[in-house]
């Protein structure tokens, strides 16, 4: 599960469309989702009407004795199937998106029509707007009530979340999941985290004021949520990141079903999003019996780090397969110690660089470090290849096409050698650089590299992805135009 206060952002892996080649700037930062231990839930086998497929044709919940609940295939599933498709029990934009991204169907627009009276809500069409009003109308009024103050994403997504339990028409909703079965752990946080979560409760108590003062004491389904900071513990520590295609975040979501997933350093499935729809595919083929499991956090790490990781935020110690197998780091350190020390040093300096969008600054020091100590270590080298990255990054901000390409191709080997499977991250990555090499008219090369991006999307999105059919597009144009060049 996705612990929201926890969130891992990937700011480096950013999707290069068309439009930010041209200039135009869509560079937030990039969490991917992190996940949480999986906790009790209903039998998922339930034929109860769900958000989701039924999960019985191809998944069955077990227990394990060392990992708890879990999922496991029942049948064979091959590599790149969609395993299960499910839309949340409830969702919101997050607050630094709102302006961007129609909060009914989670696309971007750069014209959105306001709601005149929370002044946050923004829609791209009259018709977005309609169907949203059932969930926004007590959203608007509380909103109203705090303006011009906005709460937290958390705060919105749990009285959403609310909202949609007193709704008449949520009898419908995803009823594999239950409040009372997931446990909010706040006997084991530390005593900051359970003071900023007591922060977040008074602010949801302050929120739901005016119009829900008492919850109903007829409603079963509403028993946990009488206690605010339960909730948004439970919340919290359950909640998804929703992605768009390009790995961009666009808001949060509660898709309990797939609370059971485990964690893997090495990962058979992956989670990508079709605006708020929630797609797990399979990266590899599955056996009947054989776990499903997902990352809870980003692999691109050293085994060490890792492990810190997941016992400090999701308090269990991996013995997943890579985590025994110390060869990666090898790699990952290699070269001259001195010299990655100083890069690994100076990360945190180029990430508040970019987070005030310094880009000048920034690229002037990713590439002194580059030409200096960079030189000494290989391009395997996991801090190097991080300082490329935000060199990368930086370039396409100002508009160093040529500069951007170069570093973009460097961070493909290494890619390639550190996503043995079909990662999301990877095949974006591929795109983004194709795009580059597109723009700059380096048509067999983008060709080839799309290429090698639709072996991977194809895999982690599927072919009917708006991403993977705009690459579709992509390869479409590539080839055209070679036989245009061919004719001439």
């Amino acid at each position: 599960m996705h612990c929201y206060f926890n969130k891992i952002f990937y700011s480096n892996y950013i999707f290069l469309n068309l439009k930010s080649v041209l200039g135009k700037s869509m560079r937030p930062n990039v969490p991917l989702t992190s996940w949480r231990r999986a906790y009790v839930c209903p039998d998922v086998n339930s034929t109860r009407r769900t958000h989701g497929q039924k999960m019985a044709p191809k998944l069955e919940r077990f227990v394990s004795p060392w990992k708890g609940n879990g999922l496991r295939a029942t049948v064979r599933i091959e590599e790149g199937e969609l395993v299960y498709v499910t839309e949340p029990l409830a969702y919101c934009v997050s607050q630094k998106q709102s302006r961007n991204v129609c909060h009914q169907c989670f696309t971007r627009h750069e014209t959105l029509l306001r709601c005149s009276q929370c002044k946050m809500a923004r829609y791209c069409s009259a018709t977005c707007q309609r169907r949203a009003w059932s969930d926004h109308k007590r959203e608007c009024k509380c909103l109203q009530s705090l303006l011009p103050r906005i709460p937290t994403d958390s705060v919105r997504l749990a009285a959403r979340l609310i909202f949609a339990m007193l709704s008449s028409c949520s009898s419908g909703s995803e009823e594999l999941y239950t409040l009372e079965e997931h446990e909010s752990h706040l006997t084991s946080l530390s005593e900051q985290r359970k003071q900023g979560l007591s922060q977040l409760a008074t602010m949801l108590k302050l929120y739901l004021h005016k119009e829900v003062p008492d919850l109903p004491q007829d409603t079963p389904s509403l028993s946990s949520c009488r206690d605010a900071l339960s909730l948004i513990a439970k919340v919290t520590c359950n909640c998804f990141t929703i992605s768009d295609g390009e790995l961009q975040e666009i808001g949060v979501g509660l898709y309990p079903s797939l609370s059971l997933l485990n964690h893997d350093c090495r990962p058979n499935c992956v989670m990508v999003f079709e605006g708020t729809k929630l797609l797990l595919r399979a990266v590899r083929g599955l056996s009947p019996g054989e776990e499903l499991t997902i990352s809870y956090i980003e692999t691109l790490s050293l085994n060490e780090d890792r492990q810190q990781r997941l016992e400090d935020q999701y308090c269990f110690t991996c013995h997943c397969q890579r985590c025994n197998s110390p060869d990666n780091d090898k790699l990952m350190l290699s070269g001259e110690e001195s010299s990655w020390r100083v890069l690994k040093e100076a990360l945190p300096t180029l990430e508040e660089l970019k987070a005030k969008s310094n880009w000048q600054t920034l690229v002037e020091s990713c590439h002194r470090l580059l030409s200096t100590e960079g030189k000494r270590v290989p391009e395997e080298n996991l801090y190097k290849l991080r300082v490329t990255d935000m060199a990368l990054d930086a370039s396409i901000q100002l508009g160093l096409w040529t500069e951007a390409v170069e570093y973009g191709q460097k961070t493909l080997p290494v890619y390639h050698l550190y996503y043995p499977d079909p990662h999301p991250v990877h095949g974006v990555q591929l795109v983004r650089v194709g795009k580059l090499q597109h723009y700059l008219a380096h048509i067999e090369e983008a060709l080839d590299t799309f290429k090698q991006a639709y072996r991977i999307l194809k895999v982690t999105h599927g072919n009917d992805h708006s991403i993977t059919t705009d690459l579709l597009m992509k390869m479409e144009e590539c080839r055209a135009e070679m036989v245009q060049q061919s004719s001439r």
